[in-house]
């Protein structure tokens, strides 16, 4: 899936993707977290997510990495907020206080660049990728955080009955990606609110990621 893939999708407007408001399991969950006023917190693939507001308000500090450059534009807007523009290595960088979001390509993210975090929060990122991808993102994402606790939401559905994204991710797959690593915590699970692309028994779900016994 080429970068050239999801600029299509932003500029045809097929954002199904951006909810438009602060995710209800979010504001049901953060709280497993842990994080207080100057945490810092990881959001890949961010767009322009309202979710973003939600961390800010509490004064926890927001990094974010996403590919599209007008959604961080509108981003910033959406906030009234100016913000300072700069670069760093492949990425350009938009900064205002307690929020930082790098424009670029993820999987070149690296340790030194993205500095330590206390936690991640995916809500639109796994669900994005392909099943291909899905591996070397969790294997990146897991590298650059050195193990950060996660709160992860996704969407279960037939596959069969849409082809994506957003993907759907069992269960069996989370733990394939990330319990040779984590304790993996299931929280929730509700049925999609008028459903998903016209998939009536679509459900979202909501896992805690802490580390386990074995981190090797």
């Amino acid at each position: 899936m080429e970068a050239s893939f999801w600029h299509e999708l932003w500029e045809n407007g097929q954002t199904g993707f951006h909810e438009g408001q602060i995710n209800r399991m979010l504001t049901q969950y953060a709280e497993q977290l842990a994080l207080s006023a100057g945490s810092r917190v990881l959001l890949p693939l961010c767009g322009k997510t309202q979710d973003i507001q939600y961390f800010l308000a509490r004064g926890i500090e927001v990094v974010g990495v996403e590919l599209y450059e007008p959604a961080i534009r509108e981003l910033f807007e959406i906030l009234n907020v100016t913000p300072t523009i700069s670069q760093a290595g492949a990425f350009t960088v938009y900064q205002a206080p307690k929020l930082t979001i790098y424009v670029g390509d993820f999987f070149a993210m690296d340790k030194s660049l993205l500095g330590p975090v206390d936690a991640i929060y995916d809500r639109a990122a796994l669900v994005a990728l392909p099943e291909p991808m899905r591996i070397e993102y969790s294997e990146h994402l897991m590298t650059i955080s050195n193990l950060a606790k996660q709160l992860l939401i996704c969407f279960e559905y037939d596959q069969s009955k849409m082809s994506g994204p957003p993907f759907a991710v069992t269960a069996e797959m989370v733990e394939q990606y990330y319990g040779s690593k984590y304790r993996i915590n299931h929280l929730d699970r509700e049925l999609v609110a008028g459903g998903l692309k016209g998939i009536d028994d679509a459900s979202e779900s909501v896992w805690l990621l802490d580390l386990g016994i074995s981190t090797d």
